[in-house]
């Protein structure tokens, strides 16, 4: 089984310090096997939603849940939204015997009516899949053609990951974005996905992509909104200062996970993703989604101005302004874009990531630095090419 270690330490730290924790991801990456290395799946503290004998323990919840002492877990606690009350008032007795560890396939969005009843006591964790920094740096091809999710990870061969992923965009759109209420027909949305897949890593046009698929610019912002909503699509909004530049002011898409995308685009093999003519951006959303999981900034951003100066992040992290660039070749440069966006947006630092393995400087506050020593994985834990266990 492959350590995810990170992700386990903020779950442990999140529990110590709230009562109530809610691990939100998409289905399949991984939230179950987390939340069973803290509590046994036979454990009378664990109940799975999508259980028979689970639920029917919890037909009466309050008699089932207020005995327990220690760690109680649910898991797809979006099935049972009625128990949020109860967890409210099992969270505030004093002492506290049992504390709650929530697993949910929804986003904070969608959980929101039924969370607010836990103001206050609730602790959100993200999990999104295997991070580089526990799989090391050997891993980091591999990683970037198959993408986080457990089981395309560790699938056998590059086919078999492939066969997974697609299959999981159709169980994804055919059963689970139904049972989140969503009315949008699977195959409409497959469409926009896919649509999305060919604008990764661009600044969203509503406009182009309402005319391309024949709807109204509302509908492709609902769709859009609905993938944001359930951690397939992450929506990067772009950062603007009164400054005497004209900047962009719409936000960059980005397919969230590299595996699902390269399955989106027809991508099955290193080659095959070599010669794509999207790599140069399959690379740049995959450095983002593993520098934004590593780094955790308080804040994040696009910067873009109309006379061509841009940042692919403007991180914001306890009061220090940092920029981080993506750059898919083998010794980046100092460009006159970096040196417009250190002056404009005053950084405190500039990192240029590359999938290199030599860290130098470039000028001063401005280095080159390995995707995998920058994210904490660049002591080659974990072998890239071994095969794990895990999924959720």
């Amino acid at each position: 089984m492959i350590d995810r270690g990170t992700d386990s330490g903020i779950v442990r730290t999140a529990l110590r310090r709230s009562r109530v924790v809610a691990i939100l991801g998409a289905r399949q990456c991984g939230k179950t096997t987390l939340a069973r290395q803290l509590v046994p799946a036979d454990s009378l503290s664990y109940f799975d939603l999508e259980d028979p004998a689970s639920l029917a323990r919890l037909a009466e919840p309050d008699t089932a849940l207020r005995p327990l002492a220690g760690l109680v877990v649910i898991d797809e606690v979006q099935r049972r939204p009625d128990l949020f009350p109860l967890f409210r008032v099992l969270a505030d007795r004093r002492p506290l015997p049992a504390r709650f560890l929530i697993l949910g396939s929804a986003s904070p969005e969608l959980l929101r009516q039924s969370s607010e009843t836990l103001a206050g006591r609730l602790e959100t964790v993200l999990l999104e899949g295997f991070r580089l920094a526990d799989l090391g740096a050997p891993a980091q091809g591999r990683h970037w053609l198959r993408g986080g999710f457990p089981r395309a990870y560790t699938a056998r061969s590059e086919g078999d990951s492939l066969s997974w992923r697609r299959q999981f965009i159709q169980t994804f759109l055919e059963r689970d974005v139904p049972q989140l209420g969503s009315s949008v027909p699977a195959a409409a949305l497959r469409r926009f996905w896919t649509m999305i897949a060919h604008y990764h890593g661009q600044t969203w046009n509503g406009a182009e992509l309402a005319r391309a698929l024949a709807v109204s610019e509302a509908t492709v912002r609902r769709y859009l909104d609905l993938l944001t909503g359930v951690f397939m699509v992450r929506q990067l909004a772009p950062w603007h200062e009164n400054l005497g530049k004209r900047q962009v002011r719409a936000p960059k898409v980005y397919v969230r996970d590299s595996g699902l995308l390269h399955a989106l685009l027809g991508i099955g093999s290193r080659r095959e993703l070599e010669l794509h003519p999207k790599v140069g951006a399959s690379w740049e959303g995959y450095a983002v989604e593993e520098v934004l999981k590593a780094l955790r900034p308080d804040e994040a951003y696009f910067w873009a101005t109309h006379q061509g100066a841009e940042l692919d992040l403007l991180l914001f992290q306890r009061g220090r302004r940092i920029g981080v660039e993506c750059k898919r070749m083998d010794a980046p440069k100092l460009t006159p874009s970096m040196r417009v966006a250190m002056s404009d947006l005053k950084l405190d630092r500039l990192v240029v990531v590359y999938p290199g393995a030599t860290h130098y400087n470039l000028a001063a506050n401005v280095e080159v630095v390995p995707l995998a020593e920058l994210v904490g994985g660049g002591k080659g834990r974990g072998k890239g090419g071994g095969r794990g266990r895990g999924g959720g």
